[in-house]
């Protein structure tokens, strides 16, 4: 395929959209809307984008905030430098250098899995840069690897695998058909994207749920205010992980969808977009950080 042919095939690729410099690292994102800036974190599942986590969510909740939704470096679009330190530093150090890039100074984050675990990171070392706070199906505190996660991050690539893998992420099974793990599938084998999954979460895959884990202490001294959303049905993310987190955060809100797996988004797209729409709009603009000393 010719540059200029796999340019065109580039443009026609709703994944792909902007690109900037975040922290050195030449960043795919999407950005829409107006107003009040939310950034959404994407999950660590594989041939993962900002746009396949995010796409039916996106344009409802753009109807009132300016919605920004990049792939961490790893993951989609976004640069692969050869040796770079995947871990919870590097990808804080994205997301904060993103903000700096787009001039905002503050933000909320709505997390999805592993993203919620960077947001929980990324609030608890750089507080006055969140403004509110939406954690689902969250990483962040300990737990033990459950088969799912264990099937997620040990993927290896055919259509079989993706179409398993996809049986575990949803509850309702009609969501999950041949055509959907063949384009998932191609999605993963795309150039360097397994590499990249690969290098990220190699067995034994414990201590990576641990590496993503912040300290109970910081995660109780968080002063925003936050939204907590699980599916009863998750296989991937245990939902004691969210009321471990409702316990811990001192203003949080914990919402359960039952007849939902790990894909709230989507499985409950439009109730979703609802609810975080309506609990990020209750903030004021210049909300304060509740005093915590």
């Amino acid at each position: 395929m010719s540059a200029s042919s796999s340019d065109a095939v580039l443009e026609r690729n709703p994944e792909v959209a902007a690109s900037i410099d975040a922290a050195g690292i030449r960043t795919n994102y999407h950005d829409m809307g107006s107003g009040d800036p939310v950034l959404l974190i994407h999950g660590s599942g594989p041939g993962v984008s900002a746009w396949a986590n995010w796409r039916l969510v996106m344009p409802a909740l753009a109807r009132r905030a300016r919605v920004i939704a990049p792939d961490m470096a790893g993951f989609g679009y976004t640069e692969r430098p050869q040796g770079f330190p995947y871990g919870m530093d590097a990808w804080v150090r994205q997301a904060v250098g993103l903000l700096d890039a787009l001039g905002l100074e503050r933000a909320d984050l709505v997390g999805n899995s592993f993203g919620g675990g960077l947001a929980l990171a990324l609030a608890i070392r750089h507080p006055e840069r969140v403004r509110r706070l939406v954690l689902m199906g969250s990483v962040g505190v300990p737990f033990t690897l459950t088969p799912g996660l264990d099937a997620v991050w040990g993927y290896e690539p055919s259509i079989d695998a993706m179409r398993r893998l996809l049986d575990i992420f949803a509850y309702d099974r009609g969501l999950v058909n041949d055509e959907l793990a063949r384009l998932r599938y191609e999605a993963s084998v795309r150039p360097g994207f397994h590499e990249s999954f690969s290098a990220m979460f190699p067995a034994p895959r414990q201590r990576w749920v641990d590496a993503l884990a912040s300290r109970e202490q910081d995660i109780r001294r968080l002063p925003h205010e936050t939204l907590i959303v699980h599916g009863r049905e998750d296989r991937v993310i245990p939902l004691s992980n969210s009321i471990t987190l409702a316990d811990w955060i001192a203003r949080s809100q914990l919402h359960v969808y039952g007849r939902c797996g790990h894909w709230t988004q989507i499985e409950h797209a439009a109730r979703f977009a609802t609810l975080v729409g309506e609990f990020l709009a209750e903030a004021r603009d210049n909300e304060p950080l509740p005093f915590t000393g």
